[in-house]
């Protein structure tokens, strides 16, 4: 279950809101990388003790390849101040701890979420992996740009389908810094975000009335699980996620996972996720942003013009007549190709950056292109 290790801080690392990369020695002789959740555990200082977890490191898993500090047996940190909040968080595990939640009794947003019910038409792009977020906004804010509107508030609703903690994430930690984004509100079982809720629906509700988001991306936190079958992956939330969002009256936008680069069949071109999160789980219309060549750009190259082509069928079939939801073309070109170059933190998708491959970065860029334009028309 939990491979245990000890071992002293030799180093700091990088550093970003909430958590703290070290170097310790172990006592089984390995240098190790760590990170350590402050406001978990403390922030170790050089020659502290620290208990690790090793479990994910020593399978090589990518997005878990850290030795996480589970405690300092010889310097604990004090105790967190009292206060209200009873959501508990990682709940029944030796590392559980108690948030307050936005929708809670003792919240002071309890009487503006108690009877909501009504998301008022807010766009919300729902996208499997955590890495379309930085994707999604940049496409959003160029949108806004190039037609000369007011920037899009945007917040992010993180499901727990991959990390619990927020603060895992160096991209939000860098959109939040660049004012990219306005909030981080963590659902479920995630935790660490600047609001709490306990269910995807009073994260979105808290998005629009306590944050006054006026756009918002919905996606699971670093680290999509994968079992290579049918349904076992993490991002059948997706298709919940699309489900509550029609529920309470909102305009969902299905973002599409693309990849022109992925050498696993069943994630080439549309991947399998999508087909199933948004063809068989999802059970309202949603829109579907399909990137079709920018006629300003000229013809794509032969293989791109084969794999759009390739996209197109995929998401036709998810499409109205074939299927419930609606097909919406945006051009994927060029200039939102160079937005996405701009955009403050690192675009990555399955260890892939944005040359390796583009078209993963551009499906997700376009669905923020479209929720844009669903804001303007909105009058937001």
């Amino acid at each position: 279950m939990i491979s245990w290790r000890t071992g002293t801080v030799v180093s700091h690392g990088s550093g970003w809101p909430g958590a703290t990369e070290l170097v310790v020695d172990s006592d089984d002789g390995v240098t190790r990388r760590a990170l350590a959740y402050d406001r978990l555990v403390g922030r170790p200082a050089v020659g502290d003790r620290v208990l690790l977890n090793v479990g994910a490191q020593a399978r090589g898993l990518g997005t878990g390849g850290y030795a996480f500090v589970v405690g300092l047996p010889d310097r604990p940190p004090a105790d967190a101040p009292a206060g209200p909040g009873h959501l508990v968080k990682a709940r029944y595990t030796p590392v559980q701890s108690m948030v307050l939640g936005v929708d809670e009794q003792e919240s002071p947003h309890h009487a503006l979420l108690e009877d909501a019910d009504d998301l008022a038409g807010l766009p919300v792009v729902v996208a499997d992996l955590h890495s379309a977020l930085p994707a999604v906004v940049a496409g959003a804010r160029w949108a806004a740009e190039h037609a000369g509107r007011p920037l899009p508030r945007v917040a992010y609703v993180m499901t727990d389908g991959g990390a619990l903690p927020a603060w895992f994430s160096r991209a939000v930690a860098g959109l939040r810094e660049a004012g990219w984004l306005e909030s981080c509100v963590t659902v479920g079982q995630a935790f660490g975000g600047d609001l709490e809720a306990v269910t995807v629906h009073t994260g979105l509700l808290a998005a629009r009335l306590v944050v006054g988001a006026d756009l918002v991306v919905v996606a699971q936190g670093p680290g999509n699980l994968g079992t290579g079958t049918r349904w076992g992956f993490s991002g059948v939330a997706a298709g919940d996620a699309v489900n509550a969002v029609g529920t309470l009256g909102g305009r969902p936008v299905a973002s599409l996972r693309v990849s022109g680069a992925d050498p696993r069949d069943r994630h080439r071109g549309v991947s399998h996720h999508s087909r199933t999160a948004y063809g068989r789980v999802a059970l309202v219309p949603a829109d579907v942003p399909l990137p079709v060549a920018d006629p300003l750009d000229g013809p794509p190259p032969p293989d791109r013009a084969a794999l759009l082509a390739h996209v197109r069928e995929q998401a036709v079939a998810l499409c109205a007549p074939h299927g419930r939801h609606r097909l919406v073309e945006v051009p994927a070109g060029g200039a939102l190709l160079e937005a996405l170059g701009r955009t403050p933190v690192r675009l990555s998708t399955m260890g892939r950056g944005l040359d390796a491959d583009p078209e993963g970065f551009l499906a997700a860029a376009v669905a923020g292109v479209h929720a844009e334009s669903l804001r303007a028309s909105s009058g937001a």
